[in-house]
């Protein structure tokens, strides 16, 4: 039999440990399926070989020789003196491996363990696994399963029960606190779940036995509360079982299938009663199968057989199930799946193979076929080799399941020092659901999911929600026997010693929680920080590890190496590692033992991080490692913020459901909350502290990771005082201000903040920004911050700026500023004359904050004028108009703050209509522009309102002071919404014959409905103010009529009113498709008013101007037909001869 390695053109991920392999076989990708002869004849000889290897290792180890494993255990060593120079320590943290994904492991000397204590079982214990505060024991080769409260000092015993079989599985389901296991009796194999396990606590004895589905009635039910146990039966023998934390449902893995079980609750009243076990926490809670045993209420838990998938390509060691993904573990394959209900029928292919590739070489059974490694996430997961069908189970009518993949990773395997070719298998599969603090407490739907599965050399983190992404890989310095996740921390166990790792669980889970994570405002380390070992604990010959809360369950068995190679291991590993030793084990002399060890809270691992960080940033502050620390410090704190979130939500459900409780029940549950309210407090100012640690780090940073130091010092609370006295430079230090420092400072004084700096602080950020970076000073100074600023000291610096640099326009504005807080009006009128205004005005649009304070942002940001907006209101109006227009033009201010401004300033009559008319001659947005002419047309009506009549004597009188900037002459030759005047209104309101205020605004808002831009029908509305008294409010109802089109109505109102103006009119409007309103509209009106009047000189000569334009524009025949009947002919006579004179020559 040959071993041969197969090459197949199949995608490869991109993990580092498919690059492996595929630089591995580079040459043979090309081929698509190649064949290499290894050196060997069959796995079985190899075998042979590696013992002997082991053997001779062993033999030379006792002769004093250095075995491998010693070499390798030296390529790991952990930090035991902090004082050692920066590069020899990292050198000396690296856990690297040339098969895996380089990533460095950091290892610090910090205690994750607190205390410890023995579990009293009387017989050794086969199994273990832990939940709802609970420990289950198993005995090896017994059927009976006994629980400890792991939440009471010295575990006391909460019940034992029986078994019907020989437990080779057991596992406990957070929702529903039940248990289920695989059990063996008389060579059959069978699945059972046990609910209500309990009560029997209280001495019960009762237990019922039903099959699935089948609930108990009768004397069973009324027989009170009892423990149930529920067969599950199976067509295939179960392989492994696992239960969702977050649905309590249970997957079941046979040979080739899995089946997923649904859990059900029959009687929902019952399932959420109080817990009788106060004890417990997760569970009490959790659980819905409680009752308390007062009311006599059998509390019932079933389940459902909802879906089969058939993988008949994978062979099961593991399975998981979380919210709906199912992760399956072979050998050296894991894969994860997406089951998700639908509504929707299937058709029969959706129940079909999802993958049917074909081994081509499936039946060479004399051949050991090694696939290459692969790592496929997302979408690509699909084209692995491993088909995936859904069966029917005959409740289609209850929704259907899709199915997709979601990560897929294959491991070639290898040889590993303590480790054959054989024993490479994964381990350790584990699904595990993390919540946010934007979830509430009912719900059920994780926001991050994760999956981790281990080698004995290497772990594998992966995160499922939001993209599938590889977060962590750990290198282990010795063969790992078994490993557990958890929010904080990932505990892993060897043959001789317990260890931890931090994970990035947190960064994840922050990033889902808060949306202004990775910005200016917040900040979180990221996803991708490496890794670190905290310190181990050593035990002596350990077996299983499983993790329940803050407690770690450890089951160890006597060791059967000999004394000498025991100690020469410790001696060993006492080199290379800081190491706690084990307390002294029972006086029993048994060779097992069950320890409970408990892990520090995370502020006091927190707390031991930070002292030993001191040691970094006492010598080099800008060490890598200090950051490093300090941001492993800040994911601890997150998760134990979101843990207690989490449990604080739970307590509100909590009390929503205890009423009624007695009055010890209640104070208890008040010190509780008040405890609880005390420790988030206590953690929110942990959390502070950090955040001014990493704002510290990251203030001398580079280039690259100086930016982080403004999220941080902002998350930290500090005050920009206190910011400035944590970075301020020893007298003796050559290090200046750092790059994360000033662009912190820089950031603040940005912003629009109501917090101002002391006198003696402004002029310190000014030393700073003279010494560091005198571009920004003109900026810095500028901001509302430095308010307090002494005028004479930044005078001073600004002008050994000004012989430095030379002269700029932002830099005499500003020195004009400090003039005019020092009431130095002369120079402060010499520096604005230096340069002309429209320099001026760029040097407002380069720093805008020299005009204004609050500008920008939305329209109702709060603005404020300064001395300088000020002094030009009363010194240069012109130039104050000018740099807010260039504003608003600019996008540095809004048309509401520009408003704002001058009423602040008390100008709101004269400067700012000055603003809007200059801003309507310079806007091109459609919007202001109307926006503007309804106010413009507003205030002109409300001065002709107030300057021609005291009528309205309620109103406040709005009487300009001062003649504006721009006449209405100059509006209308400047400006194309201003249009020129209408002649007839000049005959209808001639000149001089009111005040100027009165006839600059009669013009202008004639001349708006004059100009293109005016929508009548919002100005109508305002209009309805004037009355058609006066000639001038007359012109303004008429000009509204004209632009409405209404000319046979507008030509009888000025017939009545002003009928000398009636031929300017009508030579204006009544042209090209209104000619005919001449003769149609106009000739009939002025011959019966000339009749009616008789001899009116107006109407006569209006109506001779008439008949010249009628005998110009029509035929004799026509004019004929308009000549009325009683008319003299000695008058129409001539104009009858020239329009037959006109037709003749035409």
């Amino acid at each position: 039999m040959l071993l041969l390695l197969l090459t197949a053109p199949q995608p490869i991920g991109t993990g580092d440990a498919a690059r492996a392999g595929a630089a591995a076989n580079e040459s043979t990708e090309e081929a698509g399926l190649s064949v290499v002869v290894l050196d060997f004849l069959c796995c079985s000889v190899k075998s042979m070989k590696c013992r002997e290897k082991e053997e001779e290792e062993k033999k030379r180890s006792r002769e004093g020789g250095k075995t491998e494993e010693e070499e390798l255990d030296g390529f790991l060593c952990l930090v035991t003196s902090p004082i050692e120079e920066e590069e020899e320590e990292e050198e000396a943290t690296s856990m690297s491996s040339p098969r895996s994904r380089a990533n460095m492991v950091h290892v610090y000397n910090c205690h994750p363990y607190a205390s410890q204590q023995i579990v009293q079982v009387e017989q050794e214990p086969g199994l273990v696994c832990c939940g709802g505060g609970a420990l289950f024991v198993v005995a090896c080769g017994g059927c009976k399963v006994e629980a400890y409260s792991v939440e009471q000092e010295g575990c006391p015993l909460i019940c034992r029960f029986s078994t019907m079989g020989t437990v080779r599985s057991i596992q406990h389901s957070k929702t529903g606190d039940y248990l289920v296991t695989i059990e063996e009796k008389n060579s059959a194999t069978y699945l059972r779940a046990y609910t209500n396990w309990r009560y029997q606590a209280e001495g019960k004895a009762r237990v019922g036995v039903r099959l699935l589905g089948h609930l108990l009635r009768g004397a069973s039910v009324r027989g009170g509360v009892q423990m149930e146990i529920i067969e599950i039966p199976l067509s295939e023998r179960p392989v492994a079982v696992a239960c969702c934390s977050v649905t309590g449902d249970l997957l079941v893995g046979c040979e080739k299938t899995l089946v997923l079980f649904t859990l059900r609750r029959p009687n929902q009243q019952n399932l959420q009663s109080q817990s009788p076990w106060p004890n417990t926490q997760q569970s009490s809670s959790q659980s819905q199968g409680q009752t308390s045993s007062s009311n006599q209420n059998v509390s019932i838990l079933d389940f459902e057989r909802s879906v089969i998938v058939h993988l008949p390509k994978m062979s099961f060691k593991q399975v998981a199930l979380c919210g709906g993904y199912v992760a399956v573990q072979a050998e050296l394959e894991v894969l994860v799946l997406k089951l998700e209900a639908s509504s929707e029928p299937q058709t029969p292919d959706d129940s079909s193979d999802t993958n049917t590739c074909d081994d081509p070489l499936e039946d060479q059974s004399d051949l050991l076929l090694i696939p290459r490694q692969q790592e496929l996430l997302g979408d690509r997961a699909k084209d692995c080799d491993i088909p995936v069908s859904i069966e029917k189970t005959g409740l289609e009518d209850k929704g259907q399941y899709t199915l997709s993949y979601v990560l897929f990773r294959r491991f070639t395997p290898e040889f590993f020092q303590g480790c054959s070719v054989e024993e490479t298998q994964l381990h350790s599969l584990q699904l595990y659901p993390l919540y946010t603090r934007s979830q509430s407490a009912s719900t059920e739907e994780p926001a991050c999911v994760f999956c981790f599965f281990s080698l004995p050399n290497a772990g594998y983190l992966y995160s499922l929600k939001g993209g599938v992404e590889l977060l962590s890989a750990y290198q282990y310095p010795e063969k790992v026997l078994e490993a557990v996740l958890t929010d904080t921390l990932l505990h892993v166990i060897t043959k001789n010693a317990l260890q931890c790792f931090t994970v990035r669980c947190a960064a994840v889970a922050a990033r889902i929680d808060d949306p202004y994570i990775d910005t200016t405002m917040k900040a979180c380390p990221p996803c991708s920080l490496e890794v670190c070992a905290l310190r181990m604990q050593l035990f002596i010959g350990l077996r299983s590890v499983c993790v329940y809360g803050r407690h770690v369950i450890l089951l160890s068995a006597a060791d059967m190496e000999t004394p000498d190679e025991s100690e020469r291991s410790t001696q060993r590993r006492s080199r290379k590692w800081t190491i706690s030793s084990p307390k002294e084990t029972s006086a029993a002399a048994h060779g097992w033992n069950l320890y409970v060890v408990d892990t520090v809270s995370p502020l006091v691992l927190y707390r031991e991080m930070v002292e030993y960080s001191r040691h970094y940033s006492e010598t080099n502050p800008q060490a890598q490692s200090l950051r490093h620390l300090l941001s492993e410090a800040h994911l601890l704190l997150c998760a134990s913020s979101l843990q207690q979130s989490r449990e604080g939500d739970h307590t509100v459900s909590l009390q929503k459901d205890t009423e009624g409780q007695t009055e010890g029940q209640t104070e208890g549950q008040t010190e509780t909350q008040t405890e609880t309210q005390s420790d988030r407090q206590e953690l929110q100012e942990a959390l502070r502290q950090n955040c001014a640690q990493l704002g510290d780090c990251y203030s001398r940073a580079s280039q690259k990771d100086c930016h982080q130091a403004l999220p941080y010092y902002r998350m930290s609370g500090l005050s920009v005082t206190e910011v400035i006295v944590r970075n301020r430079p020893l007298p003796s230090s050559l290090h200046s201000y750092g790059l994360g420092f000033l662009f912190y400072l820089k950031h603040f004084l940005l912003e629009e903040t109501e917090q101002s700096l002391s006198q003696e602080t402004a002029d310190e950020v000014v030393d700073i920004f003279s010494q560091s970076d005198p571009s920004e000073i003109i900026s810095v100074c500028a901001s509302p911050s430095m308010t307090n600023i002494s005028p004479a000291r930044t005078l001073r610096v600004f002008q050994h700026l000004e012989a430095t640099a030379g002269v700029s326009v932002p830099l005499t504005i500003t020195m004009a500023t400090m003039m005019l807080r020092l009431d130095d009006l002369p120079q402060f009128t010499q520096l604005m004359d230096r340069h002309p205004e429209m320099l001026l005005v760029y040097g407002f649009i380069d720093e805008p904050r020299l005009l204004l304070h609050g500008g920008g942002g939305g329209p109702h940001t709060l603005v404020r004028p300064i001395s300088l907006t000020r002094q030009l209101a009363q010194s240069q109006p012109g130039l104050l108009v000018a740099g807010m227009v260039a504003l608003h033009e600019n996008n540095k201010a809004q048309l509401e703050q520009a408003d704002h401004i001058f009423k602040e300033l008390g100008c709101e009559n004269c400067l700012l209509v000055d603003f809007w008319e200059a801003t309507l001659m310079a806007s091109s947005q459609e919007a202001v522009i109307q926006e503007l002419l309804f106010r413009l047309a507003s205030v002109y009506i409300e001065r002709l309102t107030h300057t021609n009549s005291d009528a309205h004597s309620g109103l406040p009188r709005t009487r300009p002071q001062r003649r504006p900037l721009k006449s209405a002459d100059d509006l209308i030759n400047s400006s194309s919404h201003y249009g020129s005047l209408y002649p007839w209104l000049t005959v209808l309101c001639p000149a001089h014959t009111t005040s100027f205020q009165h006839q600059e605004a009669l013009h202008k808002l004639q001349s708006l409905l004059c100009g293109p831009s005016m929508s009548i029908g919002s100005v109508l509305p305002l209009l309805e103010r004037l009355s058609e008294d006066t000639l001038w409010g007359f012109s303004l109802h008429l000009l509204c009529a004209t632009r409405r089109g209404q000319f046979d109505s507008s030509i009888e109102k000025l017939l009545d009113r002003c009928p000398q103006a009636i031929i300017a009119f009508a030579n204006h409007h009544l042209q090209d498709r209104h000619m005919a309103l001449w003769w149609k509209k106009l000739l009939p009106e002025l011959c019966n008013r000339t009749r009616a009047a008789g001899d009116n000189s107006i109407l006569l000569a209006a109506l001779k101007e008439t008949l010249v334009v009628v005998a110009t524009e029509t035929s004799p025949a026509q004019f004929l037909e308009l000549v009325p009947d009683d008319g003299t002919a000695s008058y129409f006579l001539p104009h009858l001869m020239t329009c037959s004179q006109r037709h003749l020559l035409a």
